[in-house]
C-alpha cells in the first residue's frame, strides 16, 4: 500500500488550515442566519474550494514553472476580450459568457494568482541585488503589475485594478527596490493626484463625494447602526434587528462585518480580527525568513491581499473609505473569492511541503502518494 512521503508532512504548514478552518466555520454559521438559501450555495463553494486547494498542493508548481508565463498572458489575453466580446452590467464590462454552456466568468478574478505566479517567476530568475532592485529590473517588474492594472480599471474595475497595484507594489518593497526608486514614485503620485481624479468615472467620483461628504450613505449609515447596537457582547439573532429586518444592506458579503458586530459585539470584532492578523502575520513571517523566492512572493502576496481586502472591507462598513465591493476574506458570501484564496494557499503549502527539488524528479521509487 502507498503511503505519504513523511518530509511532506514535516513540511507541510498545519497553522494555516487551523487560523482559515473557524473563519469558514463561523461565516457559514452566520450566513445561514442571514438566509438559509445562501448558505446551501456557500457551502457548495467552501467544497469546491477545498477541491481545488487539494489539486493545487499537489499540482508539481516548480517543475511547471516554464508555463507561469504562459499563464500570465493567457489571463492578459482573457482581459482583452472582455473589451470586445464581454458582457455589462450595471454600467461594467467585466464577464466573459464561455461558448455552449451559457456560464459566465470574470477574468479579474483569475488574473490574481496568474498575476502573483508571475511575479514570484520574475524574482526567481532575477533576485534582488544588495541594496535592492534598481531602476532597469523596477520598470520591468512594473510592466507585469502596471498592464493588467490598466485593463481591469478600464472594465470600469478601480476596485480590483488597484488592489493588484498595491498587492505588486507591496511584494516589491518586500523583496527590495531602492529607497531613492520609493522616494520618486511617492512625490509623482502626490503631484499627480488631481489628474487622476479627472480619469474617474462619474459614479467613482461621486462614491469619494459621498466619502467626504459630513452625512455617510443609507448602506454605511444602517451599517453603523448595526455595529452601535452590537455593544460589547453582542445580541441574540432574533434581537439583531439591523438585519434580521432587512435594514442592513448585502449583510451577508459587502457588509457581514457589521453583522458580526451586532451579533458578537465589539468582542467579537476584537476576536475576528485578531484572527485575521494572525495570518497575516504568519504569513509575512514565512515570507520575510525564507530564502526562496517562490516561497517569499506568494506567502507575502497572500498576506497582503487578505490586509489590504480585511483593511478595505472593515473600514468601509464603519464609514472610514468609500463603499466598493471589496468582500471579507474567506468570510463574505461568494465563491470567486473564496475560491481564488484557496488556490493560493494550495500553491503556497506545496511550494513549502515540496521545496526540495529531488522530490519531483524520483523515479522509479517510492509514490509520494
Amino acid at each position: 500500500m502507498r503511503r505519504i512521503d513523511r518530509r511532506i508532512l514535516a513540511h507541510f504548514d498545519f497553522v494555516i488550515p487551523a487560523l482559515i478552518v473557524p473563519l469558514v466555520l463561523v461565516s457559514g454559521w452566520l450566513i445561514g442566519e442571514i438566509h438559509p438559501l445562501l448558505a446551501h450555495k456557500h457551502l457548495v463553494y467552501v467544497g469546491v474550494g477545498a477541491v481545488v486547494f487539494t489539486f493545487f498542493f499537489f499540482l508539481p508548481v516548480r517543475r511547471l514553472s516554464w508555463m507561469i508565463p504562459i499563464f500570465y498572458w493567457f489571463n492578459i489575453g482573457l482581459l482583452l476580450a472582455v473589451e470586445f466580446f464581454g458582457h455589462a452590467r450595471l454600467g461594467a464590462k467585466r464577464w466573459i459568457e464561455l461558448p455552449f454552456v451559457h456560464f459566465t466568468m470574470q477574468p479579474s478574478e483569475l488574473m490574481k494568482p496568474a498575476f502573483i505566479l508571475m511575479l514570484a517567476y520574475l524574482v526567481s530568475r532575477n533576485p534582488p541585488p544588495y541594496g535592492g532592485y534598481g531602476w532597469a529590473a523596477f520598470l520591468k517588474l512594473s510592466f507585469y503589475i502596471l498592464l493588467p492594472f490598466f485593463l481591469i480599471a478600464k472594465e470600469p474595475d478601480l476596485g480590483t485594478a488597484t488592489v493588484l497595484l498595491l498587492l505588486g507594489v507591496g511584494v516589491l518593497f518586500l523583496v527590495g527596490v531602492r529607497w531613492k526608486i520609493w522616494l520618486t514614485l511617492a512625490v509623482g503620485f502626490i503631484v499627480s493626484m488631481p489628474l487622476i481624479y479627472t480619469q474617474l468615472h462619474d459614479y467613482q467620483k461621486k462614491r469619494i463625494t459621498d466619502f467626504m461628504s459630513e452625512k455617510p450613505s443609507y448602506h454605511v449609515q444602517q451599517s453603523i447602526i448595526a455595529i452601535g447596537s452590537g455593544g460589547v457582547v453582542g445580541k441574540a439573532k432574533e434581537e439583531a434587528t439591523q438585519t434580521q429586518m432587512k435594514f442592513l444592506p448585502i449583510a451577508s458579503s459587502d457588509f457581514i462585518f457589521a453583522y458580526v458586530v451586532e451579533r458578537f459585539g465589539f468582542m467579537g470584532a476584537v476576536l475576528l480580527i485578531g484572527l485575521y492578523a494572525l495570518i497575516i502575520i504568519h504569513l509575512l513571517g514565512i515570507s520575510l525568513y525564507t530564502h526562496d523566492p517562490y516561497i517569499k512572493v506568494v506567502s507575502a502576496s497572500v498576506s497582503l491581499l487578505i490586509f489590504v481586502y480585511m483593511s478595505v472591507n472593515i473600514a468601509m462598513t464603519i464609514g472610514l473609505a468609500p463603499v466598493v465591493g471589496v468582500p471579507l476574506p474567506m468570510f463574505s458570501y461568494g465563491g470567486s473569492s473564496f475560491v481564488n484564496f484557496m488556490i493560493l494557499f494550495g500553491m503556497l503549502e506545496n511550494l513549502m511541503a515540496f521545496r526540495f527539488t529531488e522530490l519531483y524528479h524520483r523515479r522509479g521509487k517510492k509514490s509520494f502518494v
